[in-house]
């Protein structure tokens, strides 16, 4: 895969909270001039960690039920999930170094 799988309020229960690996969502919109940045680097993440961390995207202004659940009030939101909990909130555009670094903290010695 390599890539972030986009989900849905509808998907998010099987790709996310069900998903087997650690999984990264990115909460954007597409009017966010800091996604837009972001998104590369997160692709790029996606293809390091290949089946060892799953990323996904979740378009926030098509999937409000999600957003709110979670308490998304600033994007772009990294949300790390493991084992179905939020375990992780990563706020904000940030170079990817400090990225991976929080990930790899959130995650623990699974990657």
């Amino acid at each position: 895969m390599g890539k972030p799988v986009e989900v849905t309020d509808e998907s998010f229960e099987r790709e996310v909270l069900q998903a087997q690996l650690p999984t990264v969502v990115d909460f954007w919109a597409a009017w966010c001039g800091p996604c837009r940045m972001i998104a590369p680097i997160v692709e790029e993440l996606a293809r390091e960690y290949e089946g060892r961390v799953k990323f996904a995207k979740l378009d926030v202004d098509r999937n409000p039920s999600t957003a709110v659940r979670y308490n998304i009030l600033s994007i772009p939101t990294l949300g790390v999930f493991k084992g179905g909990q939020l375990v992780e909130r990563i706020i904000g555009y940030m170079p990817k170094a400090e990225l991976k670094r929080r990930i790899e903290a959130a995650v623990g010695a699974t990657v």
